[in-house]
């Protein structure tokens, strides 16, 4: 069988797109306009022939990359034996006349270290609808790529006859090189470069001291942070699952899936983590992409869209790439969007509460309508006794699933909350009956022999989404501490692959058996453990856990129980999410006031 090793990768972005930069140089996975677009460079996903824009030493070399502290500039460093040289690539995004300013646009730079390194750059665009070859039409000091629907400028200083024909050249000064999307640069390259790093710098630094940290593990909680924010549509207020598509979650499942979109339950997770570290900002732009969702919505609100609110495309395998290490199929879209995920209300209400509870909001920001409030109730009324495809998105059976009568709970709880703040008794009165009701079909998944909760009321297997119960309070860690620690413990022994790793579950599903773990479940079972009093065992864990992550410290979805290798897609944000609340539930264990 073939092993995986960690991703030797790292992420840039601007809230504008994302893009995936291996530690050989290549910027081997970029999507633009957009981030559900299909990809200008395809590499990570097609490693003989795929598309990348690379920057290497002409021999053999040793690489590492690192981010420049708290900030989302990454730094790869390459050392041969003609010398050193390091590459320097970032997203501008800075305040520009009291907007952020987040071009379509990539920044690099070559700075030598010592001696006298020979340095190779290449550069090839993803061939549209696999076919069609874009060739560059040279200017002065530019080459520019143009199809119908591209229109892709590098401005370098760079010999272009060095970067067509792929021919080594000695580092003897700074090189730059600067790839945009239809727009030009309106000053000189290197005045421009060092404006923008500046400014790009300086932004990421002033977000992170308006981050609200405990006093340990921060260094984590910085990164996890930073990743989060990249992951928000900044113009359209959505929140991708992931950058990526097709990154497999074990070798030759066919387990490929393309999470470049939003869903709303992650989506609510990224910003309730978010929320924690105290930014709001987040939530206000969400709250527009999710409003606008809801209203529209005649009947049931489906579970993932596109950034701009649309369904995500149908979903299709794309014959041309050959897929991570060639681990096909590469999908493109996401047919979770026809399935019935009745969590999805909740999780709204969940999502707009801070608008209601959080002082912070002003104007600008109204509160959404009662009536779009009470049409969620409706939903969850109405759909309080059909089945789903719950939050594993099972493909072949729904099931009556504890995990989205648990956000159903979750839910009619939110409101019950806004109807005490805006005064509502008729608001008030429909929360309470369905807090009572989702109580009661989550009881139905209780068995009190097994002193534990099954993954439905009409199944006997477990699932480790049901830790949720737990640290989302529906087992009072007082009055239900027993129940809460029967069931940790028999989630432990069903579920656990050891060295604080996780299964899902362990049925056998649309694919046939579960193999890989999955990180979140990891991190819910930890901040269980801590909310439940384990705190030291809980910390043991988090130790094991956090080095999962690569060597930038980015989490994967999932994780290879026996190589321990990196799985699935990457940069996912439900691990950064779960190190976050995992992290401040020990927190206020360990210190009570987390600031001290």
């Amino acid at each position: 069988m073939q092993e995986f090793d960690q991703y030797r990768m790292g992420i840039i972005g601007n809230c504008s797109f994302l893009a995936n930069i291996d530690a050989h140089g290549s910027i081997c996975w970029l999507c633009w306009p957009h981030v559900d677009d299909r990809p200008i460079f395809n590499s990570l996903l097609n490693e003989v022939g795929g598309a990348k824009f690379q920057i290497r030493p002409a021999g053999n070399f040793l690489t590492s990359q690192h981010y420049l502290r708290n900030t989302n500039i990454l730094v790869t460093e390459f050392k041969s034996d003609d010398g050193a040289f390091r590459v320097i690539d970032f997203a501008p995004r800075f305040k520009l006349f009291d907007r952020n300013h987040r071009p379509l646009s990539i920044f690099r730079k070559i700075e030598r270290i010592f001696g006298n390194p020979q340095v190779v750059i290449s550069i090839d665009l993803a061939r549209r609808n696999g076919v069609d070859l874009i060739l560059p039409i040279l200017g002065s000091n530019h080459l520019t790529y143009r199809a119908d629907d591209i229109d892709i400028r590098l401005t370098t200083n760079v010999s272009k006859s060095n970067i067509l024909e792929e021919l080594p050249f000695t580092l003897t000064e700074d090189k730059y090189l600067v790839l945009t999307w239809g727009e030009h640069l309106q000053a000189s390259l290197e005045e421009t470069f060092n404006d923008f790093f500046a400014r790009t710098e300086n932004y990421w630094h002033d977000w992170i001291r308006r981050t609200t940290l405990p006093c340990i593990y921060q260094k984590e909680l910085i990164r996890s942070a930073l990743i989060l924010k990249l992951h928000q549509d900044e113009d359209s207020g959505a929140v991708i699952a992931s950058g990526n598509t097709s990154l497999p979650e074990f070798p030759g499942s066919g387990r490929n899936w393309d999470y470049r979109f939003s869903w709303i339950r992650d989506s609510y997770f990224t910003l309730s983590a978010l929320h924690s570290l105290g930014h709001f900002s987040e939530i206000e732009r969400y709250s527009h992409f999710i409003q606008d969702i809801a209203i529209k919505a005649k009947d049931r609100i489906h579970p993932v869209y596109k950034i701009n609110g649309s369904p995500p495309i149908p979903e299709i395998v794309d014959l041309h790439l050959q897929g991570y290490k060639s681990n096909g199929p590469v999908r493109f879209g996401n047919e979770a969007y026809n399935q019935i995920q009745n969590d999805v209300y909740g999780q709204i209400l969940l999502s707009l509460l801070p608008l209601y509870s959080d002082q912070r909001v002003d104007d600008r920001s109204p509160r959404p309508s009662k009536k779009l409030v009470m049409s969620l109730l409706e939903k969850i009324e109405r759909t309080l006794l059909e089945k789903d495809a719950g939050i594993w998105e099972f493909r072949g059976k729904t099931m009556a699933n504890c995990t989205t009568s648990l956000f159903r709970w979750a839910g009619a709880r939110a409101a019950l909350k806004i109807s005490q703040i805006i005064f509502d008794d008729d608001m008030h009165i429909r929360a309470h009956e369905l807090l009572y009701k989702s109580k009661e079909a989550i009881e139905e998944c209780y068995s009190r022999a097994e002193n534990c909760f099954y993954a439905a009321s009409d199944v006997k297997f477990f699932d480790a989404s049901t830790l949720l119960l737990i640290n989302m309070s529906y087992l009072d860690k007082v009055t239900d501490k027993q129940r809460a620690i029967g069931h940790l413990r028999r989630i432990e022994q069903e579920l656990s692959a050891q060295e604080g790793l996780f299964f899902r579950y362990r049925e056998n599903d649309d694919f046939g058996e579960t193999k890989a773990a999955f990180l979140i479940c990891s991190f819910w079972f930890i901040e269980a453990l801590a909310t439940l009093g384990f705190v030291d065992e809980a910390i043991k864990k988090l130790e094991k856990v956090i080095g999962y992550s690569n060597s930038l410290g980015i989490f994967s979805e999932d994780i290879d129980p026996t190589t321990k290798g990196q799985l699935g897609n990457f940069g996912q944000t439900y691990g950064h999410v779960g190190l976050i609340n995992a992290v401040f539930r020990i927190a206020k264990k360990v210190d009570g006031n987390i600031f001290d």
